[in-house]
């Protein structure tokens, strides 16, 4: 198994993920080869919470361009985990 810090890389604070935190849902960037029960062990080990649902989603990387060179951002792996009732993350205090 891999560190745990390696299988979850940073929480991502945007609009979206604040909404969700009403809902005790939070969001992750993950490594790309780490699987759902993976990421659902690193958490509950770093935030000593109770994990109850992991959903996963691959994003594509931008394309992006300066002047006449073009690149691409790479590829990543975002994770939505759903904590128990009761269980809260203080992501601000964490940072």
């Amino acid at each position: 198994m891999k560190s745990i810090y390696r299988v979850v890389r940073r929480a991502l604070l945007t609009e979206k993920s604040s909404k969700l935190r009403t809902q005790n849902k939070y969001i992750f960037e993950v490594d790309r080869r780490a699987g759902k029960s993976e990421i659902k062990q690193a958490v509950e080990e770093l935030f000593k919470v109770e994990v109850v649902e992991v959903r996963t989603m691959n994003v594509s990387g931008k394309l992006k361009r300066l002047g006449r060179f073009a690149g691409k951002r790479p590829n990543w792996k975002k994770a939505i985990v759903t904590l128990a009732e009761g269980s809260t993350i203080d992501l601000l205090s964490q940072a």
